[in-house]
């Protein structure tokens, strides 16, 4: 038995639980918005000195609230990170290894959670954690969201998007189309008595880049290539200033919560990382992200923040804000960055685990499958099942607890281990203290031997952790 199906049929239901913990919250609960790139590097902005990129909006931000200059995604592709912002947990534990991987409907997501304490739900652009069509057990209307507007995945210019659950032919630059669909949302419940929960998530500059033609002139002296990325870029920097400047014009910035992040680092010959590597890498490279937060009501003052932050302290933050404990929550990664907020938090309270699983991604070309529901939708046929992720449910494999292939690591600012494990179960291990050596260039795991060893036992109780965890141990109840 899942999770949602126990509490409904004990005769609780989420809601009723979240409320009753709830009792004690303030009534003012910020509006929520929550914004993620597509494959934007750590570098990729104008406020990190680019010497070519233009974000005039983002540095705006990035200069007059807080700027988090060591932001990490939770794993180095995008589907997991995105998993960890809806659940707060490593996206391993749900068995979302990899792009095209899904969420699993027993987990409680955070849209779940804030609809249960009163806020209206949306979701917007790209989802890529299941199906997007009607009768999903994984589309963002299963997962908590009222409503949505929604791709399987990255999408380009004039997309054809899903309104819950059906498909619809929009016109305009991705991530414009985005944002209004967020705004027409936002505008609606902006007076309403509920708070609101929107999701902003971008398909860009995720391959191939496809800039409207007004972002790639701006580029014109650059190759063609660059043109097109720095083009996406700046067009998402256009939309995401539209956006801010919105809450500003309907009066609700003040109390509004506006998060920004990426999904994980910069792309192979195009982005600027944060470190060794890129996209697809468990070095700095392929998990720093750039990051921003305004909150006018509760933080008043532009900060740079150094103190080591993760995609999936998104889901406990925001909880913790809203006042919410989630009865039988099962095993969260993430921390509360309140106290980081209100300036009472100098050192991260615990380390962070990564663990990228060797199972491939999943195809899914996002214009090639809702061209496919669009077209059936229009000769009246029924959706194929299996287009559906109906068994996103189902645990058939059971894992080992004895090895963990892959890339993994354990991050305890400054110290990094790496544990590399091979198909032979050879393991390789890498130390590198990152404050003295950012690139992650000077192994020390052979000099610092105490701290090797001590490192390693606690990243391999994680490991069990979250190997007890994929394997549904957090869903017996």
């Amino acid at each position: 038995m899942n999770r949602r199906h126990f509490l409904k049929t004990a005769g609780l239901g989420l809601g009723g639980l979240l409320v009753a913990c709830n009792r004690g919250a303030k009534p003012d609960k910020p509006n929520i918005i929550l914004c993620m790139a597509d494959d934007q590097g750590w570098g990729d902005m104008g406020y990190y000195d680019h010497p070519v990129l233009k974000t005039p909006h983002f540095d705006a931000m990035a200069s007059e609230a807080l700027r988090f200059d060591r932001f990490y995604a939770a794993a180095p592709v995008c589907s997991p990170t995105r998993g960890s912002v809806m659940t707060g947990r490593h996206p391993n534990r749900f068995g979302c290894f990899k792009w095209g991987h899904t969420l699993r409907p027993q987990e409680i997501t955070v849209a779940q959670a804030l609809k249960a304490a009163g806020y209206v739900t949306g979701h917007f652009g790209k989802w890529h954690l299941g199906s997007v069509r009607e009768g999903s057990p994984v589309n963002p209307g299963a997962s908590g969201f009222d409503e949505w507007l929604s791709a399987p995945n990255f999408f380009e210019n004039d997309p054809i998007l899903c309104h819950n659950g059906k498909a619809v032919q929009l016109q305009g630059e991705s991530s414009m189309v985005t944002v209004d669909a967020a705004l027409e949302f936002i505008r609606r419940f902006s007076d309403d008595k509920r708070p609101f929960l929107a999701v902003v998530w971008f398909g860009s500059p995720h391959r191939p880049h496809e800039a409207f033609p007004a972002f790639q002139e701006m580029y014109s002296d650059q190759p063609r290539d660059m043109q097109h990325f720095y083009g996406e870029i700046t067009a998402m920097d256009e939309a995401f200033g539209k956006l801010r400047n919105s809450l500003k014009e309907l009066g609700i910035e003040n109390n509004t919560l506006l998060w920004y992040c990426s999904d994980n680092g910069g792309l192979p010959n195009f982005g600027v990382t944060g470190g060794r590597g890129t996209k697809g890498d468990v070095y700095e490279g392929g998990l720093r992200v750039p990051a921003l937060l305004q909150w006018p009501a509760k933080v008043k003052d532009h900060r740079v923040l150094e103190l080591p932050c993760n995609t999936y302290d998104i889901y406990p933050t925001l909880l913790d804000i809203v006042g919410l404990e989630i009865p039988g929550q099962p095993p969260l990664d993430g921390i509360s960055l309140l106290p980081l907020l209100q300036e009472k938090m100098n050192k991260r309270p615990s380390p962070m685990g990564f663990w990228n699983h060797p199972t491939r991604g999943i195809r899914t070309p996002s214009a090639e499958f809702m061209s496919d529901l669009l077209e059936l939708q229009q000769k009246g046929l029924e959706i194929p099942r299996e287009t559906l992720d109906l068994d996103a449910g189902e645990i058939e494999k059971s894992y080992p607890i004895d090895h963990f292939p892959g890339h993994s690591a354990w991050l305890d600012w400054p110290w990094k281990l790496h544990r590399i494990e091979e198909e032979d179960k050879t393991v390789t291990l890498e130390l590198y203290d990152l404050e003295n050596d950012p690139m992650e260039e000077n192994d020390l795991s052979q000099i610092e031997r105490d701290r090797t060893d001590d490192m390693l036992m606690r990243l391999t109780g994680w490991l069990e952790s979250v190997v007890h965890s994929l394997n549904g141990k957090d869903y017996q109840i």
